[in-house]
């Protein structure tokens, strides 16, 4: 029984420190990955504008080849909706393109529902480098509520290594196009 206890005062500690911790811990997140793609600056911006083409090269997306996706809109214009429901890690939500401004910037707004309630913004955008080269970056940027907010710690690295992966794969196909 002193055993069970001693179990059960370790764990209440640690869980007591981490609310502690976040207290401490920036509400705001913001990850941002960029990558340089060997194709014109209206190639590219023409490719990511439409968010059908995530199904080719965002993780999340991929994650779930079985996922229901329902469109609202014309793809690739400002209001266009991409809602997905899946039974895995990719959860149910929606993102809506918010803004676009040719070959520069693409705003989105992503609303999970599942497995937890949240917003966050998305900007994707691209940068002549020269004639043929293209940089492009890709960021997120949210609010978690206390305590999640403890998870900003670690945001950049978790979601960071998913968007490299992303812009990897997205450069292949369009520099293979």
């Amino acid at each position: 029984m002193k055993i069970l206890l001693k179990i059960l005062v370790g764990l209440a500690s640690v869980f007591a420190l981490l609310l502690v911790v976040a207290l401490f811990v920036r509400n705001e997140y913001e990850v941002k990955r960029e990558i340089t793609i060997s194709k014109p600056t209206p190639e590219v911006f023409d490719y990511i504008k439409y968010q059908k083409n995530m199904d080719h090269y965002n993780k999340w997306v991929m994650v779930d080849p079985n996922m229901k996706k329902e469109y609202t809109g014309t793809d690739g214009t400002v209001g266009f909706i991409y809602a997905w429901d899946s039974a895995t890690d990719a959860g149910k939500g929606e993102l809506e393109i918010k803004n676009i401004d040719p070959d520069k910037t693409i705003n989105l707004e992503i609303r999970f529902v599942r497995p937890f309630e949240s917003v966050g913004l998305t900007e994707m955008s691209t940068l002549p480098v020269s004639d043929h080269e293209t940089l492009l970056k890709w960021g997120m940027s949210g609010r978690s509520p206390y305590p999640m907010n403890i998870m900003n710690l670690f945001i950049d690295g978790m979601l960071g290594k998913d968007l490299e992966e992303s812009l990897n794969t997205l450069k292949g196909i369009v520099e293979n196009k």
